[in-house]
């Protein structure tokens, strides 16, 4: 069986795999159509990523066909299209008794920890299939993005009405900005690349957007766009370890700051610029079940629309040569799809 396999950073290689056995019970093998390629997987193949051992079979953001199902499966049934949950949590442990199975103690994430689904098929658990009978499987490979901004956007927790800055304008940021508008939120979005910020302009009708030139200008324009109060809410969804640093700064007193992107260096700031305003710092990791149900009505009922966020298409074959490209900003990705069967 054909797969694509990280063997360390920069180096994607086709190779051959056994076939994956029947599904066992509470298990459902499936056929990658889509493939969506996820910041982690750029930071896994630039080696960035903290979580990845190589070698490694990547894809996580994935739209799948049901091709069998093991005893004891109902959720889906055979010939279903389905998005992958690709968190594999334990059930049992603190964080998943209380539900919070976004962050188990002994997670692994597919794709990212163990194997994921750049391959033609794959066992996986069953209750880790969202169906859907309406969404293409392009759409489908979307959904786990999606689920990421969805939960960032419920631990930041904005109201109507409050100034809310949003750091980053990729596939991550952008998951945000779509469940942020949902709640009345004023949105300002904050990139270094001016054709990300154009498209949030001109895509989702983003009132405010600042291009980060490092020399301060843009905080006199977040004071103006704010009236001098700063920002209610701050999302740093860049995984940058200087701008997650200085992150603090645009929030306003008893403000939130939600970390969403992962570095593997460290991030520094002095105690008192987070104790004297009583900011609130909280970090986002994942999404948990209910996120993949609603976003995948959200987008079958037309309040999400996934079109414009594909820019880039290629093919299971092509992908190896054209992956290093997609890694630089000069060439205007917002989300690329690989056409895996």
């Amino acid at each position: 069986m054909k797969t694509i396999r990280l063997e360390e950073p920069r180096n994607l290689q086709h190779a051959d795999i056994g076939e994956p056995d029947s599904p066992g019970p509470g298990q459902a093998l499936v056929r990658t159509h889509r493939m969506g390629i996820c910041g982690t997987d750029y930071s896994g193949y630039l080696g960035k990523m903290p979580f990845i051992s190589y070698p490694l079979i990547l894809g996580h953001e994935l739209g799948v066909e049901v091709l069998e199902v093991g005893d004891g499966v109902t959720n889906v049934a055979v010939g279903e299209k389905c998005s992958v949950e690709p968190y594999m949590n334990c059930g049992t442990c603190y964080p998943c008794r209380r539900g919070n199975t976004n962050c188990c103690e002994t997670l692994n994430v597919i794709g990212v920890m163990v194997d994921g689904g750049l391959c033609e098929r794959f066992l996986i658990r069953a209750d880790k299939l969202h169906p859907s009978e309406i969404l293409s499987y392009e759409q489908l490979a979307l959904v786990e993005t999606l689920g990421i901004g969805c939960h960032a956007t419920d631990r930041a927790k904005p109201k109507q009405g409050d100034h809310v800055l949003i750091i980053g304008a990729g596939p991550i940021g952008l998951a945000t900005l779509e469940f942020t508008r949902l709640t009345g939120a004023e949105i300002t979005v904050m990139d270094v690349v001016e054709s990300r910020l154009e498209f949030c302009r001109e895509t989702y009708g983003v009132p405010h957007t600042v291009l980060f030139k490092g020399d301060g200008s843009e905080f006199d324009q977040m004071l103006e766009i704010t009236g001098g109060d700063k920002y209610a809410v701050v999302t740093d969804a860049t995984g940058s370890d200087k701008s997650m640093s200085t992150a603090l700064a645009y929030v306003a007193h008893t403000g939130s700051l939600v970390y969403l992107g992962i570095t593997t260096k460290e991030i520094s700031f002095f105690q008192a610029a987070m104790h004297k305003p009583e900011l609130t710092i909280k970090s986002s990791r994942n999404a948990l079940a209910a996120d993949f149900t609603r976003i995948i009505s959200l987008i079958e009922d037309g309040t999400i629309n996934t079109g414009p966020w594909i820019t880039h298409r290629t093919s299971f074959d092509d992908v190896i040569g054209e992956f290093e490209t997609f890694t630089r900003p000069e060439s205007g990705v917002i989300k690329a799809v690989i056409e895996v069967t």
